[in-house]
């Protein structure tokens, strides 16, 4: 009998002993899996990303659970040093940015909870960390979330979910108008941008069309760059070295130029625009390239065949989708 409760001890200490070592393992094995922003830190494609999250300050939040879910977790889409590379951003030249439009940039990547990657449907949307809606789009046989395609889905952290994109989103939070002044007041880069658009858009008494409101229509826009204002006043025998001078021009003409730029047609990113004629706002054709790597070139009648290359695509505002291009789109005047 005695050898008998010496083999039952020996069996309960045995199972007690196996049943703690699975469940050490079980523990270690959890313990083991990065956060969100350890699989930054240990992913040289995200190494941008990983400087960009300690400049906006939103890596410690990324290390730990997420207090606003029940889950803990966070879903982030991870845009890769390419898709920073797009904006000519890595790791050094983050610094161009102001800190506030970097932090809020990083927060419209992330948000509440699990979303598994069966989960991603065309269609769908999914909100940020910033209350803004981002939808989802299939092309072809890919999926995008707004204009970025999803490269790959569900790598697991132990505070959430990521899932890889090609380029960097970007929302403004703000309609058209007020989006071109941020950028034109140097509130995105810290040097100014847009700055001739803006002064054209006032000087041709077009602010109050492309401002949102309760009713108002939803564009896409396509938005010329400060140096293909000067290049065009060089092309017309103008200096523009001001944005006072694109007042040189008469304000029809002005007018006329601008709604070259605008489509209505609900806001449309990359990802739905296709290769072939719109009509723009002034009544004129314009041309849309081939989708090639996620962005489209744009002609005008007027361009004698030189198309404009969208520099920064995608930019969401709170009255459609405006596309950064590198050339004034010219009508037939």
């Amino acid at each position: 009998m005695k050898n008998l409760y010496k083999l039952k001890y020996i069996f309960i200490t045995i199972l007690t002993v196996s049943l703690l070592s699975s469940c050490q393992t079980e523990s270690s094995f959890e313990d083991e899996l990065p956060s969100i922003a350890n699989i930054a830190v240990s992913n040289a494609n995200f190494s941008t990303l990983e400087a960009a999250a300690v400049a906006g300050g939103v890596a410690g939040v990324l290390s730990n659970s997420n207090p606003n879910d029940a889950s803990g977790a966070y879903t982030v889409f991870a845009p890769t040093n390419d898709a920073f590379a797009r904006l000519g951003l890595n790791e050094n030249t983050l610094g161009v940015l102001q800190k506030s439009f970097l932090t809020n940039t990083l927060l419209y990547h992330v948000s509440n909870g699990n979303l598994a990657g069966n989960t991603i449907n065309a269609g769908g949307t999914s909100t940020s960390a910033l209350s803004l809606d981002r939808r989802f789009i299939e092309r072809g046989e890919d999926t995008y979330i707004n204009g970025s395609k999803i490269l790959a889905t569900d790598v697991t952290a132990s505070n959430g979910t990521v899932h890889v994109i090609d380029k960097v989103m970007i929302a403004s939070g703000a309609d058209i108008v007020q989006t071109a002044i941020a950028l034109q007041s140097a509130n995105v880069f810290t040097s100014p941008e847009l700055t001739y658009l803006v002064e054209a858009v006032l000087y041709a008494e077009l602010a109050e069309a492309l401002t949102a409101s309760e009713g108002s229509p939803s564009f896409t826009v396509f938005a010329p760059t400060d140096q293909a204002f000067i290049d065009l006043g060089a092309a017309l025998g103008l200096t523009f070295t001001t944005p006072a001078d694109i007042r040189q021009l008469p304000k029809e003409t002005v007018q006329q130029v601008l709604l070259n730029h605008v489509i209505a047609n609900d806001g449309k990113f990359t990802s739905e625009l296709n290769a072939g004629t719109v009509t723009a706002l002034g009544g004129d054709d314009l041309t849309l390239g081939a989708f090639t790597n996620g962005t489209l070139t744009v002609t005008g009648e007027g361009n004698g065949g030189e198309v404009a290359n969208m520099g920064i695509p995608d930019v969401q505002t709170t009255n459609g989708i405006v596309h950064v291009i590198d050339r004034v789109l010219l009508p037939n005047l």
